[in-house]
């Protein structure tokens, strides 16, 4: 059946046409479980993209071409493109560099990672908001990921936010090519772009602390620039109405997440293509910035129990 949207047709179930970008590196486990996913799918355009072994960890080329082998063992009709390091690039560059390649090629698509395991609807969201935002100049990027709990009965709502998550996400190239893995900027210009956007002071200093991290060269990562990208250009960003997505790389192998706490799982709940509304919901951002950053707080508390050496 043809479901008419706003802004052209989409197609669910049927015909899935949208390329897909999988970055993958040095876990096995998890690669075969998103590859799997994607397999259900099967996008007829898969590029795979992987950083080199780091040379001071042992087994970890042998870790790395058994991801590699996973992820290019394509069954369906479909052309394969492959970015293999040898050489180990780091997390910034590596994904910043493959998503480059990436657009280099396609004009949108699905970006997931190899610890970002998608449901069967995340590939028909995804679609069908590259689809009917692709000449809205005010949306960057569409998400698989809810971080809130919204009851299940709400599937017939899209949700407008102001910051992107990167947990299973698509977007266009004419957006990409705003980014840039540079952090550089005057503190103050900073501070006011990115409060100004997302309007949560905690989050915001939050970010701000990641991209010091990065210009200090202690924190190797490109999703703060993105999210500052996104206050720098005013993008806001779409958002399914139940979660999409499982995160099931938390635990020591992880580069960043190393606790499950800020997680949900997916929903099961069938989606309502054919009755999808907007909604711009203060309260969704919220709560998601008090979901996802980290209590300043208990940080502080933290760091003094470590030097006064209270246990």
């Amino acid at each position: 059946m043809t479901l008419k949207t706003d802004m052209g047709i989409f197609i669910p179930n049927t015909s899935f046409s949208t390329p897909v970008l999988f970055l993958i590196f040095n876990r096995p486990e998890t690669t075969q479980q998103v590859f799997s996913a994607i397999k259900k799918a099967k996008p007829p355009r898969l590029y795979i993209a992987a950083d080199g072994p780091r040379s001071d960890y042992p087994n970890e080329a042998e870790s790395c071409e058994i991801a590699r082998s996973i992820a290019t063992n394509v069954d369906w009709e479909c052309e394969v493109k492959t970015l293999f390091r040898e050489t180990n690039l780091g997390c910034g560059l590596a994904v910043t560099s493959a998503i480059d390649w990436f657009f280099e090629q396609e004009s949108e698509g699905i970006i997931l990672e190899d610890d970002t395991k998608p449901t069967e609807q995340f590939f028909e969201f995804i679609s069908f908001g590259l689809n009917k935002y692709r000449n809205d100049e005010n949306i960057g990027s569409i998400c698989g990921y809810n971080p809130t709990s919204p009851n299940d009965d709400s599937n017939d709502t899209i949700i407008i936010s102001n910051y992107p998550s990167l947990w299973g996400w698509g977007t266009w190239k004419n957006v990409w090519e705003k980014y840039s893995l540079k952090t550089d900027f005057h503190y103050l210009y900073k501070f006011t772009t990115t409060y100004s956007h997302i309007k949560h002071l905690r989050y915001t200093l939050y970010i701000l602390s990641i991209l010091k991290g990065v210009e200090k060269g202690e924190i190797d990562t490109w999703c703060a620039q993105f999210g500052f990208m996104f206050a720098e250009f005013k993008y806001n960003v779409v958002y399914p109405p139940i979660n999409l997505i499982d995160n099931i790389g938390f635990g020591s192998q992880a580069t960043h997440t190393h606790d499950n706490d800020n997680t949900k799982r997916s929903s099961t709940f069938e989606l309502d293509f054919s009755n999808l509304k907007e909604t711009y919901d203060k309260s969704f951002d919220l709560n998601r910035f008090n979901i996802e950053c980290p209590n300043i707080y208990k940080r502080v508390i933290s760091k003094c129990k470590r030097y006064f050496q209270i246990t």
